[in-house]
């Protein structure tokens, strides 16, 4: 894998969507992954024998409003999530400063853990709603994907959350690699 700190951070300014509108996705199998509301990390996990975060980068950093509705620096972290020696999942995670302190800065000290664990664990943490986006196949996260030696040959599909700590949001976009929708597929045959 040729991924390397220097291309830190991937995300980009996306247009999220609310999920009424997601007719354009025609796989349904897929549409059931990005709009499912419960644990991605526990669901990747019962697919695989090795589930793995690879973390591609982590900073304090300040971002454009258009990437989250906020103005102060943030926590950008960028992961591969991993199954079986293969990516699946990129996520990107957005921690504004007010939050850093929670549970001794838990979301700064993940390392390789996953953030799903720390999310769907507390009950201080409140999911919110799920929008999605599509992502042609110029974009930097398919480049990101073909640099993993994935076939990007379709537009990329992710979500995004919001999670309220203390009043305030923390944001969560994952976006589906090839290889995940290429399994999704396989795993609909298998039950077709």
């Amino acid at each position: 894998m040729n991924v390397t700190s220097l291309s830190f951070p991937y995300g980009e300014s996306i247009q999220w969507f609310s999920p009424e509108r997601a007719d354009s996705i025609a796989e349904p199998q897929l549409k059931d992954w990005l709009l499912a509301t419960g644990s991605l990390t526990l669901r990747l996990k019962s697919l695989c024998h090795h589930f793995e975060v690879k973390v591609l980068g982590e900073q304090l950093s300040a971002i454009s409003p258009a990437d989250n509705d906020l103005i102060e620096p943030v926590w950008v972290r960028e992961v591969l999530l991993c199954l079986d020696d293969t990516p699946w999942v990129f996520a990107r995670t957005l921690v504004p400063q007010a939050l850093l302190d929670f549970k001794s800065q838990a979301f700064t000290q993940l390392g390789n853990k996953p953030l799903g664990e720390l999310l769907y664990s507390s009950p201080e943490i409140i999911p919110g709603k799920i929008e999605l986006a599509r992502f042609d196949k110029d974009c930097k996260l398919a480049q990101l994907a073909a640099s993993l030696a994935q076939d990007v040959s379709e537009p990329l599909w992710g979500r995004r959350r919001h999670f309220s700590l203390k009043q305030t949001n923390l944001t969560v976009s994952e976006i589906f690699l090839p290889a995940a929708v290429a399994h999704i597929h396989q795993l609909k045959k298998k039950r077709g």
